[in-house]
């Protein structure tokens, strides 16, 4: 599971915060924050079906190695999944 922090750390170098992440817990309440657009202004935060396509995208698009890629995808789709729900 070391390897999916790392792969989301390598995505998203300075993001706030990203650094500090150490488990998969932490790992999903960042993803949670993404997909919720909570660091945005209310007034231009994006849905979080919008959010998880450019997230996927990011990923798809991204030089790490596919096994990462495939999951860190679905980290992705289960937490926009418990957002969702």
């Amino acid at each position: 599971m070391n390897e999916l922090i790392q792969a989301y750390q390598s995505l998203f170098p300075f993001r706030q915060g990203t650094k500090s992440i150490e488990t998969i817990d932490q790992l999903k309440a960042s993803i949670r924050i993404e997909i919720l657009d909570e660091l945005t202004h209310p007034r231009v935060r994006k849905n979080p079906s919008e959010k998880l396509k450019i997230a996927i995208d990011r990923i798809e698009k991204s030089s790490i190695g596919l096994q990462e890629k495939v999951m860190l995808k679905d980290v992705y789709e289960t937490v926009y999944q418990t957002v969702n729900s």
